[in-house]
């Protein structure tokens, strides 16, 4: 089956970019090196394009209404122009996909979702849509562009009359960027200060251009998937399909920030008994002991015996250690804990740590 691309994949090409099948997406997974474009995002900035993700619409009187009944977080709590982080969950209370909802006011809400999961989240909205509320996929209408780092508001200020330090984090406005109207949103995948792009497909070549030009002077990079990954396993942040996925809580996987009982969600009953009764295992981070890479699906062993497997794995640049996320009884889960990871065919040890495992200076 042939691959689909975003609307930067010529110039991907053109950068020399090792591309890949990243869910049916023929995607960038680095340029130069991994290594280097992590540390250029930790230090500087660099440009991800994340195009590929789903981006839905939901407009009319009970848009507010529908929302809330399909996520598990307050959309209630929103103010205009605030975003959230949350879920779409099976009636089980387990992850269809983690999102980013965007309240533009009482009648407009945006709804940003994982690539992989894009046709399933929409066919999932469709089936259980209500009210007077319309419901739009307008993910092909545009590019996306994560602009990460510590210089990238420096960047970006040089390409916009937007105030772009009064945007905190989680909010977003619409606004100019390179002469284009676009959503400008202060999110981000990797932990480091930057922002998201929503801009029309058709101009995405040309705000890449403006947003590489508008950099050279704060040592910009492109950056792809590789190191994405390690910016955000580093954080903890959780990889649907990985860490999360129809088998796993928010409880579970310790992001029950996110659920605000009461409000009536898709699987809220469930989770109302898995607070009060408690969890039986956790998703926790761990740092390799001995020698060796803890990679995704490698064995996991506790006392001898299997939990598991590394959900998450990987080396950490900003580390120089290689570290892991794995479900563990909550009775084993606190940091100290050794574990072991079965490396080519020899066990390793390791041992649960606190998260985030990097503190990035800026925030």
């Amino acid at each position: 089956m042939k691959l689909k691309t975003t609307p930067l994949n010529r110039i991907h090409h053109r950068l020399g970019a090792r591309m890949i099948d990243f869910a049916g997406w023929e995607m960038p997974v680095q340029y130069e090196s991994a290594l280097t474009e992590h540390h250029r995002v930790r230090q500087a900035v660099g440009v991800f394009d994340v195009s590929h993700m789903g981006r839905f619409e939901v407009t009319g009187r009970d848009a507010l209404a529908f929302v809330q009944r399909m996520t598990c977080n307050d959309v209630a709590r929103l103010s205009d122009g605030q975003a959230q982080y949350s879920a779409f969950l099976t009636p089980e209370g387990t992850f269809i996909d983690d999102i980013v909802v965007y309240r533009f006011d009482a009648q407009r809400v945006f709804i940003c979702v994982n690539a992989a999961t894009c046709a399933k989240d929409y066919a999932w909205l469709l089936e259980h849509r209500s009210g007077q509320c319309n419901l739009v996929d307008r993910s092909s209408e545009y590019a996306q562009l994560a602009v990460q780092g510590p210089r990238a508001i420096g960047v970006l200020q040089k390409l916009t009359p937007v105030d772009l330090s009064a945007i905190k984090f989680y909010w977003f406005t619409e606004g100019q960027i390179a002469g284009v109207r676009a959503i400008l949103s202060r999110t981000g995948y990797t932990g480091e200060p930057g922002y998201e792009l929503y801009v029309p497909a058709e101009v995405a070549e040309k705000i890449w251009e403006a947003v590489f030009e508008a950099g050279k002077p704060a040592d910009i990079c492109p950056a792809g998937l590789a190191c994405r990954n390690s910016l955000r396993l580093e954080m903890k942040y959780p990889l649907y399909g990985n860490d999360i996925d129809e088998t796993t809580t928010p409880y579970e996987a310790g992001l029950g920030w996110i659920v605000k009982l009461g409000t009536g969600f898709i699987g809220e009953d469930v989770l109302e008994r898995q607070k009060s009764e408690g969890v039986a295992r956790r998703l926790v981070g761990f740092q390799m002991v001995d020698p060796g890479i803890a990679r995704d699906g490698f064995p996991v062993f506790l006392d001898g015996d299997s939990v598991g497997h590394a959900t998450s794995g990987g080396f950490s640049p900003s580390l120089g250690k290689s570290i892991g996320l794995v479900y563990l009884p909550v009775d084993r889960s606190t940091p100290g804990t050794e574990i072991e990871i079965e490396i080519r065919g020899k066990h390793r040890r390791a041992q649960v740590v606190k998260t985030p495992f990097y503190q990035p200076e800026r925030v």
